[in-house]
């Protein structure tokens, strides 16, 4: 469960960096903020439960352009909060995780603020490849949408895509486990 946990926290972290970074000087903050996981997909199964729900991820700047990001999770019942650092590298628009474990590339759409997350690395002791959509607001946007389903043919995905419920916060009455 870890694993996944993981997972879909860096592909939420990651968006807010698919835009350009601001010129030297600048005010990096706006890339902070909310952002919505929309639509996940992986090219392989885990025995991993998929999300049944996720909240908007809270994006925070940190020194030297790294990220850190924290969201919750619903898994089997129980809130899982997730907190994770993505580093940035030299080359645009391309992120490392975990020790260098997980690659991660920032697709915008053509959609203003929509992105799409194109992970790669090992997850279970399999190299795994993943996709996100996100977004600035929780609504489905169709446009969106037929851009990552053109970008999953054209990285050769043929599975379902998942589409996770949206909460402002964990349910009442589950139990909440930070994930370390």
């Amino acid at each position: 469960m870890k694993a996944l946990l993981l997972a879909v926290g860096l592909g939420l972290i990651t968006v807010l960096q698919a835009q350009d970074p601001p010129a030297s000087g600048e005010d990096m903050t706006a890339m902070s903020g909310k952002w919505y996981l929309k639509a996940m997909i992986t090219d392989q199964e885990t025995s991993q439960k998929k999300p049944e729900l996720v909240t908007p991820m809270i994006l925070t700047v940190l020194e030297g352009g790294n990220l850190k990001a924290e969201t919750t999770l619903l898994i089997n019942g129980q809130c899982k909060e997730v907190e994770l650092i993505l580093e940035k590298t030299s080359e645009p628009n391309k992120y490392m995780a975990y020790g260098g474990n997980r690659v991660v590339y920032i697709k915008p759409t053509e959609v203003k603020d929509h992105y799409i997350l194109y992970c790669e690395g090992e997850i279970q002791g399999k190299q795994v490849q993943m996709a996100k959509l996100v977004g600035r607001d929780p609504e489905s946007n169709e446009e969106a949408l037929e851009n990552f389903q053109e970008f999953l043919r054209d990285k050769g995905f043929n599975q379902e895509i998942f589409f996770p419920k949206q909460s402002d916060t964990c349910p009442p009455g589950t139990d909440q486990e930070p994930e370390a």
